[in-house]
Order: C-alpha cells, then structure tokens, then sequence
C-alpha cells in the first residue's frame, strides 16, 4: 500500500503531523476524522522516501521503547488509574525525547475525544498495525490493560527473535572477520620483509616456503581483489534478490543447507507461529491473517507455502490439512493446529509454538557458537603454524650449512 504524509488540526487549533499507510487518500481522511481532527493536508509519498522516514522514526523509537511502554501502561490500567493520567505520567518520565512528544500528542487527542486506537492509528510510523489491532480489541472487550500485556509480550518475542538471529551472527563474522585481517597483515606486511633477506640469500628454499612467497606476492599484487571479491559477490547476491525465481532458489537452499537450515527453520516458524499468535487474538480471521503472514515472511519457499495454504482453506480445507501439504511446516506444527481447530484454541497452540521455536532457535545459535569456535581457533592455528615452519625451515637448512 502506498505512503501518506498528512497534517491535521481539531477545533482547538492544536496541529498534528505524519505519515500512514493506507489504501487510499480518502481512507486516511477516514483515520483523521475518526481521530477528531480535520485534514489540512495529504499528500503521497515516494516509497524509498516513506522507508526511510519509517527507519528514522525506528532509530528515535526502538522496539525495547515500546515494550516499555505498553508493560507500563498495562499495569497502570491494571491498578485502576484512568487513560489519561497514565499517558501524562509516561510522557513526563519518558527519556527518549521524540517518544515523549509522541506521548503528548496522544494525550492531546484522547483529551478532545478521541479513542485511543484511533490516536495510536496516526501514528503507524511509530506503532506496529498489531499494536493499533490489538489496542481497538481491548477498547472493545474492556480489557485494555490485558491487550497491552498481550502486545508487549509479542514485542518481547520479536525482540528475542532478532536478538537470537544476531548472536548467531555476531561470533562467526568477529571470528572471520578479525582472522582475514590478520592474514592479510602477516601476507602484506611481515612476510615480504622477511621473505626478502631469503631471497638475499640465494638459498635454496623448501617448498612449504615457497608455498609462502607464492600466497605473499599474489596478496601484495592483488589485495583489492581479495577485498573485493566479497563485495562484488554480496553485491550481486542482493541483486539477485530482486528476481523472485532466484529468491526462491536461494530460499531453499537455506532451508536445506546443514547448519544454516536449523536457523533459518526456527526463525521462520517462531515468526509464523507468533505473529498466527497475535493476529487471532486481535480477531482477524484467517484468509486476512495469512495475507498479512506473506507480506512479513522473507522466505520465498514459507511465502508460497502460505498463498497456497489460503487458496485451500478458502476452498474448505481445514488449517491443518492445507498446512500439511507443504513440507516447510513440521509434523509438530501440524499436530497442534489440528488440536487447536478440535478444541477451538487455536491462539493457545501458537503460544506453545511460538514459545518452542524460538527456544530452539536460541539453543542451536548458542550450540553453533560454541562449535564454530574451536574451529576457528584450529583454523587459525594451522595458519600460523604453516608460517613458521615455512620461515624456521630456511633458518634451520642455513644454520645447519654453517656448520
């Protein structure tokens, strides 16, 4: 859906400003409107332009903020205090400054009348669609504080998702990273040097030796191609994920590649399991949940797993049996979604799911942590050992002609 940039006033004179995505530029006059406010302004926004306004707002507003947010307002709620006394004292002791404002304007808006999902929906540059969802869910049941307890559950999940897959990252790209410059140090620095007074010599050197001159020379003539090759390869690697035929080539392979496939799966399937979570719980049924799971799935495989799954549950298959067909969904998955379509707790399987997976997904990162690690550390080992006996063995053979 395309961006739109908007500003609005209420009979107060008081202004508000943002962007929001929405079908139409009449459904945004729609949000305003609902929101107490009369548009001044809207206008549609270049896509790149509104991503990176979007990323922006992320960089001011983190998930951990909104986390924050929604648990303290939960148990605020939860103890009796009204809406409005609970924004005030929020946007007083909020650090983040831009969070603040925000909070203000909330504030300002539920005060002239209106709701406060239809003030959080304003701000979908700073609020996830979820957290508006499930917001309006609460409004509707009277259980507002449980809907916030709800959303900063999920945000917590997301948060553990991320923060898995980046320690999964973190160790073996340091490792890497830190072991090619040290190569590169020793190969174009202190074995030229030390090469040359050999060469000086004019004696005959052994063949591991050699071997080092060899590796030596071709990094000194052609270092930008050792640094360049990896950027040329991720450069048309990204390129190539423009063309979804490629996409889903390389989509599999993850899925199937040892090592990366246990990562991959557990991400995938904690994410579709915790956002299957949330989305029944803010009502949605099911063809709307599954649409808005194929726009948030970044693998192709999952993606196309899922479209075809709608098709069929539209067709009058259950949950269950359109989900087996697709082998990227484990018997495990496939089981409890049968229970919850039995039992009509379907929201409650997915918690068990989601929980499950991303358990997972943190214990493989943490046993892939500490298996890349002796690795590398023989890796680099070999390294330097193959250094050392290539400059002791030339010492050795001249020492012993001396004699």
């Amino acid at each position: 859906m395309p961006y739109y940039r908007y500003k609005a006033v209420n009979t107060s004179g008081e202004s508000v400003a943002g962007l929001i995505e929405s079908a139409s530029p009449e459904d945004v006059e729609g949000f305003i409107s609902n929101a107490g406010f009369y548009p001044l302004k809207i206008k549609e926004t270049n896509p790149r332009v509104a991503s990176l306004l979007k990323t922006l707002s992320a960089r001011r507003i983190k998930r951990k903020d909104l986390i924050e947010f929604a648990n303290n307002l939960s148990v605020m709620l939860k103890a009796g205090i009204p809406l409005l006394s609970c924004l005030e004292d929020l946007s007083v002791h909020n650090e983040n400054r831009y969070f603040r404002e925000k909070i203000q304007i909330l504030y300002n808006m539920i005060q002239m009348g209106s709701t406060f999902s239809d003030a959080l929906s304003l701000h979908r540059d700073v609020f996830p669609d979820i957290f508006i969802r499930l917001v309006a869910v609460g409004e509707e049941t009277g259980r507002l504080d449980m809907s916030l307890k709800n959303i900063a559950e999920h945000l917590e999940r997301m948060e553990s998702l991320a923060s898995a897959i980046k320690r999964a990252l973190i160790y073996p790209v340091f490792a890497i990273v830190t072991t090619f410059g040290a190569m590169l140090f020793w190969l174009i620095y202190v074995l030229p040097k030390i090469i040359s007074l050999f060469r000086e010599m004019e004696i005959s050197l052994p063949l591991m030796t050699r071997i080092l001159i060899k590796m030596s020379d071709f990094t000194v003539n052609y270092w930008y191609i050792i640094i360049g090759l990896p950027v040329v390869v991720f450069l048309l690697w990204k390129w190539s994920r423009r063309y979804k035929r490629i996409r889903y080539k390389q989509d599999s392979i993850k899925l199937k590649a040892p090592i990366i496939r246990l990562i991959v799966q557990n991400k995938l399937l904690g994410l579709f399991s915790e956002q299957m979570r949330i989305l029944l719980m803010a009502g949605l049924t099911i063809d709307r949940i599954l649409d808005l799971l194929a726009d948030v799935i970044d693998n192709e495989v999952m993606k196309d797993a899922i479209h075809r799954a709608r098709d069929d549950i539209m067709a009058g298959e259950s949950i269950a049996d359109a989900l087996r067909k697709h082998p990227v969904f484990p018997m495990l998955l496939i089981r409890m979604v049968h229970v919850g379509e039995q039992t009509g707790n379907l929201d409650d399987q997915f918690n068990f799911l989601s929980v499950h997976f991303l358990e997972r997904l943190d214990d493989v990162t943490q046993k892939i942590g500490r298996m890349l690690e002796p690795i590398i550390i023989v890796f680099i080992g070999l390294f330097f050992v193959l250094i050392l006996l290539g400059l002791l063995f030339p010492v050795y053979d001249l020492i012993s002609k001396v004699r």
